[in-house]
Parts: C-alpha cells; structure tokens; sequence
C-alpha cells in the first residue's frame, strides 16, 4: 500500500523511431511504421521533484524587430582549416551553434571531431567529452593523427549533470560530445539512447550553447538503415545536422548537410580516410572518373553541380538480351523512376527497342547525385552500350532531358564548362537553351535541342574519326 505524498508510476511503451508512446507494447509503430521499435519506459505520475541543479535558461525580453536592424552584423565565423568541413559549414562554425554529426560506426566520425578540434583549440578553449572510450583511448588516437592537444581538455563521462558542471567551471568555447546516445539526465527516466534521454539532454546542451555562446557538436549514431538513431525531435532542435557516409567501396567519405541554420544545405564534403586520419579530397575527378581517354562502350562523362561545386563523374551502362519475361531496370547512383523516364523517352524518340534487354545504369565510384544535368550522360551512356559503340573520350555531355525528347537548361554552365576544361576535355553537348552562358572556357561548344540533335552529332563524330576500326559500328544518323 502506497504511503500519503508518494509518488505514483506507471509503465508505458514509447517507440524508438519517432517518440510514439502507447499503455501497452506493439508490434508495429502505428505512427512512424517501424517494427519492433517500441522500448518499456517508467512515467512518474506524482509531482516532479525539485531539480538538483539550475539549469540553463535560454530567453529574452520582447524586442521590436525594428530595434534590432541596425545592431545586425555579419556573423563572426571560426574556421576549422579543414576545407571541406568549412565548406558544408559555410566558412566555419557560429558561436552559439550545435551541430549534430551522424554516420555508422567506423567511419570516421570522432577522427573528424578530434581534428577540428585541435584545429579549433587556438582561439576556442575546448571540451572534448567521450561516453564511449577511456582518455588513454583518446590520446592514442591524437598520437596516431599527430595531433597537439594544448588547448583541449578531456573528460570521459556519462553522466549530463557532471558534464554540465564541467562546461560551467571551465567555460570552453567548444564543446564536443561522443556521442549523445551514451549520456543520461541523471533527472529523467529511462536508459541512456532513449527517446525522452535523448531529448532532454540535447534540449539541455542546446540551452547551454545558446546562452553561452559555445559551440557544441553532438555526435550521433545511425539504424540499420542509415538514418539518424533518436527521435525525429533531434534534428529539429539542433542548428546543423550533417550525415558522413560512404563511398567506393569505404574508401571514400562522403559529408552532406540536411539541415543548416548558419549555412548551405547543397554542398558536400568529399574525404579519405589514411594513416594520419581524413585527408580532403581536392580533385574529385580522380575518383569518380575511370582511366582517363579509355575508349569503352556504355560510358558517357558530365559534370553535377554539387551546390556551388563542379564534379566531373562517369555515367556507365550496360544494355544486354534478357533470357526472361520480364526485362530489369537497375540504377545506381541514379534515382530509378528518373532513369525509367529516360528509357521511355530514348525508346520514343531515338526508335531504339529496349523491351527485350536489361539495362543497367550507375554513377562510377558508387556515387549518388540528383542532379538532372546527367540526364544526357547516362541517355548517351545507354546508347553507346545497345549500339556497342564507344563514345568521344574527350567529351563531356550535360543537360536535363524531358519527356518530349527536349535538352533542358543546365544551371550554372559556365563553371561546369571550366571544370571539364581542366580536367583537359576538349568539346561539350550542351543545351541550346543555355548555351549562350556557356563562356569562355577554352571548349568547343555543341549546342543540342533534343536527344535526336545529340545522337546525330554522336553518330556524325564516330564517322569521321573511327573509319576503319574493325569491330566498331556507328549510329544510324
């Protein structure tokens, strides 16, 4: 029997995925679909006791807009001297910013933080928190990246309420935290990486890095399906969340930005990983791009505009006989409906007969890319593969094409053009819609209106240039 002014409980089942809770346990998240996702957690009914500590407190007074226009200025930044980090960043981190970093285990995600970190640790006084690994593990890590740690000071724990009291003695500018699924709220029921412990604490952190102007970077894990672990509350209260993923076989890191208060959503961070930890990827081309001047049939070269970025890729097909009713459709790198599009719109307009054979279409290197730019590049790479006849080495192909067959415009040509010219191509199919943006970029110039237009030019090229080569064939023009 309960005794008077104690407090009640009761059980409750809250999903993993997206916060659901229910009085019983399901299968089956009725809210967010997920299975299997429902954890057992204890609700207190009875008054909350009062909180051991102050927390942090995030408010202001109201003020006119009006008042504050003149007080705006440009944000001050501090760049990491990573590149590619401060190009997803917009130039660097913002005091007062938390910043979640998500991605599987292993692939460099606390080797990323310990070397911003140190980068950082000369103007910013800097807290590296671990829930995951012992300080000798830490240290044998900056020993291997050959990484100085003057300015940072280590803490290995899990417990927020000590971490918090650690930020108020030592009043880092930088904060890091790996990760914040191993740490409770010593306040809050449940276990550490639950739906309520991970919202309360990164609401708690994220009061603190507002109203001492730190930095904090949270770092996350992901599920089986590569997306972020914790509720979806997470990524709304954070400032900026990026994802690392991975490319080529693990050999390459691939950082991407979903959400950025303080900067650009549309960038990406290219990174390897070595001896002495990530090392930038400055040349993209050399990844994405098999042997240069190889004359293969089923390849076709472009350029994907990564937010302000220029990539020069590699869109290979493979068309062969299917021995089956139905033929396969396979895209890699490449979203399937768009490349079923595309296969429609190639059969319609180019009177090529496709329903006898599968067709296999990807991105070398394993990359993934939405930009519409590509479209011609994997149409030509198809091409070339049912004709089994190589394409121009030097060429680059870029435009959108639509379902009438028609070459759409290409945003930002002229730097795509640039980056194909230093990479030492020396002609492009190029839309006739943007073809007058096209610049200077020392390339010769071709402007197509439609898939027909690019086919012939193909056909007319392969002509002149491959009379004579046993086992070639060109197109019909």
């Amino acid at each position: 029997m309960k005794q008077p002014g104690s407090r009640r409980s009761r059980l409750q089942y809250r999903c993993q995925e997206c916060g659901y809770s229910a009085p019983k346990p399901l299968g089956q998240c009725p809210e967010c679909s997920a299975w299997n996702s429902m954890a057992e957690e204890v609700q207190e009914l009875g008054p909350a006791a009062a909180p051991s500590r102050s927390l942090a407190e995030f408010s202001s007074a109201p003020t006119p807009l009006g008042d504050l226009a003149g007080e705006v200025e440009t944000t001050a930044r501090s760049a990491t001297g990573i590149g590619e980090f401060d190009r997803l960043l917009g130039g660097g981190v913002v005091c007062g910013q938390v910043v979640l970093l998500a991605g599987p285990p292993g692939i460099g995600k606390s080797t990323l933080m310990l070397q911003a970190a140190a980068a950082l640790s000369s103007g910013l006084k800097t807290l590296y928190v671990s829930g995951e690994e012992s300080l000798r593990q830490i240290a044998g890590r900056a020993r291997r990246l050959g990484v100085g740690g003057g300015g940072i000071v280590l803490l290995s724990e899990t417990n927020l309420g000590r971490i918090l009291d650690a930020i108020e003695s030592l009043k880092p500018g930088l904060v890091v935290l790996d990760s914040v699924q191993t740490v409770h709220h010593p306040e809050w029921p449940g276990t550490a990486g639950s739906v309520t412990q991970v919202r309360e604490c990164a609401a708690e952190l994220l009061r603190t890095a507002k109203s001492r102007g730190a930095v904090v970077f949270l770092l996350g894990h992901v599920t089986k399906e590569g997306s972020l672990a914790g509720p979806k509350l997470l990524e709304h209260i954070v400032d900026t969340v990026l994802y690392f993923d991975t490319e080529r076989h693990d050999l390459l890191r691939v950082l991407r930005a979903s959400k950025n208060r303080f900067g650009p959503t549309d960038e990406i961070g290219l990174f390897e990983m070595g001896e002495k930890g990530l090392r930038e990827v400055a040349q993209a081309a050399d990844l994405f791009l098999e042997e240069a001047g190889a004359r293969t049939c089923g390849r076709a070269i472009s350029v994907s505009l990564e937010g302000s970025r220029p990539i020069l890729v590699e869109a290979q097909s493979l068309v062969v006989t299917t021995h089956y009713p139905l033929p396969r459709r396979t895209a890699t790198g490449f979203d399937l409906n768009r490349v079923l599009m595309l296969l429609a719109a190639m059969e319609k307009h180019l009177r090529i007969r496709l329903e006898d054979k599968d067709v296999f279409v990807s991105l070398a290197g394993g990359l993934k890319m939405s930009d519409p730019s590509l479209d011609l590049a994997a149409c030509m790479a198809v091409l070339s593969s049912e004709r089994d006849l190589a394409l121009p080495a030097d060429t680059v192909f870029i435009g959108e094409v639509g379902l009438l067959g028609e070459i759409g415009r290409a945003p930002s040509l002229a730097g795509r053009l640039r980056e194909a010219s230093k990479a030492g191509f020396k002609r492009a199919l190029v839309p006739k819609r943007s073809s007058g943006s096209a610049g200077a970029a020392g390339l010769d110039v071709i402007a197509v209106g439609s898939i027909q237009e690019a086919a012939g030019w193909v056909a007319g090229s392969k002509k002149s240039t491959m009379k004579g080569e046993p086992g070639r064939r060109t197109l019909p023009g």
